[in-house]
């Protein structure tokens, strides 16, 4: 469960590696949430807290690779850095800086745990390493409350005082009655909404996904999937559109530029499978798209706050016209449901379990997603303004989603000025012929761009 993206620089002078890595280093000491790591805590069992690490060490987290400026070779790169399974034991990040001369194009991942980050708090966290961000570390306020004065010797009859303390007494007993009989409607609602989830989590489980399913067994011939099993080998493949494409679509065919990303990203994915033979009429592919639900009131120390929908894509319809009209069918339903109900609302199901449930149900859960769904495509926000690091114009970013246990494709999609990125994440036993995925995409967007607009 370890998520991050792929930022590419092209600097328009010579900066010296050195240099690059010093500039992190100094930024990377601004950001207290970047020294703290997870504690186990006795109560309640199995609950952790964010503590501080009193052994960090930068050297551990921060990695210099030379390697030449070649998009496949940094993609390799990213691809085995991505696999490798981050220290529990010590803050739950990395970054790594690709580069090679000092007057060329460089990259830096960033890798973070899910527990750390969801994808907002990614971004969050990778523009506070770049120039012009400013700095929101916590401190005194400039001017603070002045010192209460110290309280004259009281000249108020012993019996008078004793009766203030039991009047005071009896008000905030009172006042605390008060509200818990106010929340109560609210604890009803929040019940009811619970049982709700939970109750559409069950019915949409699917058990024929216990068999071989299309985004994990690419032989039908075993029983147990490759992508049952943890990804040790993973690819990552990098796709750019332009901007101007995405919107000329949704221009012509209606809908949102997410609408038109998804019915492309389906659109590839239908013609993989037909080229591997898997599309069979029987066959879905089912498809969770998480949902921020942070809010402007949620401080740093909200790492992952996430919902989502459960999106069953179109592979089986003709011409990608009639799949982005299903996909905004499908879309528009679940936004007029809202995020927080639905079987795709699952986080908020998690978050609402004591910890001691947690310590009991998430090992048993943690193998259960494809019983909901097959793969994940985010949509992770980049500011449009133009962006630097150490005075390198930002070129590109490419988020990259974590791929789950049982899961063999992840994808993440992320605008930035005039272009869209797209990281497709991937267990390689499952997906071996990832780029057959990846240069689907782009003739996708164009067969939309040729099609004639729906009739009125």
């Amino acid at each position: 469960m370890q998520l991050g993206a792929l930022a590419i620089f092209d600097p328009r002078e010579p900066i010296p590696p050195a240099q690059l890595a010093a500039v992190l280093a100094e930024r990377v000491t601004r950001i207290p949430s970047l020294r703290q790591r997870l504690r186990a805590a006795w109560l309640p069992p199995g609950g952790a807290a964010w503590t501080a690490d009193t052994t960090f060490d930068l050297a551990r987290h921060l990695h210099l690779h030379e390697l030449s400026p070649d998009a496949e070779e940094t993609a390799a790169l990213a691809s085995e850095l991505m696999a490798e399974p981050l220290d529990l034991c010590r803050p739950l990040w990395q970054l790594h800086l690709m580069t090679s001369l000092p007057e060329g194009p460089f990259a830096v991942l960033i890798k973070l745990h899910h527990a750390m980050a969801d994808g907002l708090r990614t971004v969050e966290l990778g523009l506070r390493l770049l120039d012009g961000f400013a700095d929101r570390r916590p401190g005194r306020p400039d001017h603070g409350e002045p010192e209460p004065a110290a309280a004259a010797p009281s000249t108020v009859p012993a019996a008078q005082t004793s009766a203030e303390r039991a009047f005071r007494t009896a008000q905030t007993v009172t006042g605390v009655a008060i509200r818990g009989i106010l929340q109560l409607p609210r604890a009803f609602d929040l019940a009811t909404s619970t049982v709700s989830i939970a109750a559409s989590v069950l019915s949409h489980v699917r058990l024929a996904a216990l068999l071989p399913s299309a985004l994990g067994n690419p032989d039908h011939g075993s029983a147990v999937s490759p992508a049952d099993r943890p990804a040790t080998v993973r690819r990552l493949a990098l796709v750019r559109l332009d901007t101007r494409d995405v919107r000329q679509v949704r221009r012509r065919h209606g809908g949102t530029e997410h609408d038109v990303l998804l019915a492309v990203i389906t659109g590839a994915l239908q013609r993989w499978l037909i080229a591997n033979d898997r599309c069979s009429q029987g066959l879905g592919v089912r498809t969770f798209i998480p949902v921020s639900r942070r809010s402007r009131t949620d401080g740093p120390q909200r790492h992952n706050v996430l919902s989502g929908y459960l999106c069953d894509l179109p592979i089986h319809q003709d011409g990608p016209v009639g799949v982005l009209r299903e996909i905004r069918a499908a879309m528009d339903r679940n936004k007029a449901a809202g995020f927080a109900r639905g079987p795709g609302a699952f986080p908020v199901l998690a978050d609402r379990m004591p910890a001691p449930v947690q310590l009991i149900t998430i090992p048993l859960l943690r193998r259960a997603g494809p019983l909901l769904f097959d793969t994940t495509i985010t949509s992770v926000p980049i500011p449009s303004r133009p962006m630097a690091l150490a005075g390198a114009p930002l070129q590109h970013v490419y988020p990259i989603a974590p791929l789950a246990h049982g899961q063999a494709l992840a994808i993440a999609v992320s605008t930035y000025r005039d272009s869209v990125h797209i990281g497709l994440h991937a267990d390689h036993r499952a997906v071996p012929d990832l780029d057959c995925v990846a240069d689907a995409i782009p003739t996708v967007l164009a067969a939309l761009n040729d099609s004639a607009p729906p009739a009125p």
